[in-house]
Formats: structure tokens, sequence, C-alpha cells
């Protein structure tokens, strides 16, 4: 459960840089191919924290994989939020909205309630917090 915060003006602020930084991630994370095939799986999805998670068990190198992108993530937010007077924390939620807005259909997501869903050619769930 994430704990409760305001996005103050980080929600507008920031909404434009986290595109941006959500775009350099999904530049950065397609490129090893075990990640793609993860993703197409139904293996790994966006969670509302902006992180990636596994969807259900996982191997012990799917497990890894995820870690170590959700490392790479996190620096980028630290860096990001620095930058935008923000906790990581309010940065890597902003981001998880918009990198689950960013799925294609047939992808996982973690819904609000924190359960996986797959993407439909809809919108998906989203936090009402999100911008």
């Amino acid at each position: 459960m994430l704990r409760s915060f305001s996005l103050k003006p980080l929600a507008l602020g920031a909404a434009l840089a986290v595109l941006v930084a959500g775009a350099e991630l999904a530049q950065a994370e397609p490129r090893d191919p075990a990640y793609s095939a993860a993703r197409e799986a139904g293996q790994v999805g966006e969670k509302m924290d902006g992180y990636l998670g596994v969807v259900g068990g996982g191997s012990p190198a799917l497990r890894a994989m995820v870690d170590d992108l959700n490392i790479k993530r996190r620096a980028v937010y630290s860096q990001k939020a620095q930058a935008q007077h923000a906790t990581v924390e309010e940065y890597a939620f902003t981001s998880g909205c918009l990198l689950i807005g960013q799925t294609s259909p047939g992808e996982k997501y973690q819904a609000p309630d924190g359960s996986w869903q797959t993407r439909g050619s809809g919108a998906p769930q989203r936090d009402s917090r999100c911008p």
C-alpha cells in the first residue's frame, strides 16, 4: 500500500520531466532481450510506485534483472526529484502513473487495488492522484 502524500506542484512541473525520464527508461530497458521477452510474456509489469514488478513467482534470474532495472530507475528518480525539489517517492509515483499510461495492450500493470491487470485497448486503471 502506498503511503499518502500530496503531489503538490510536482504533478504539473514534473509531469513533463517524468515523460522524458520515462522515455529514457523505456529506451534503456528494452535493449535487453530478456527484459523484452519477460514483458511480452506478462512476467513483469509497471507498478504504481514507479518501479517494475515481477508478476507471479518469477525465477531468480528474472528477479535479479528486475532488481537491477529498479536500481537504475531509482538513480534516475533521485536525480530528477532533487532537481524538482520533490521526494524520490513523489517523483517515482508520478513516473509510475505515466509509465502505466504508456503501457501497450497485452502488457501487465498494477491497478490501484494492487492487483496485476493486463492492459486492454482502453485506458489502464490508475490511482486517482495521478496527474
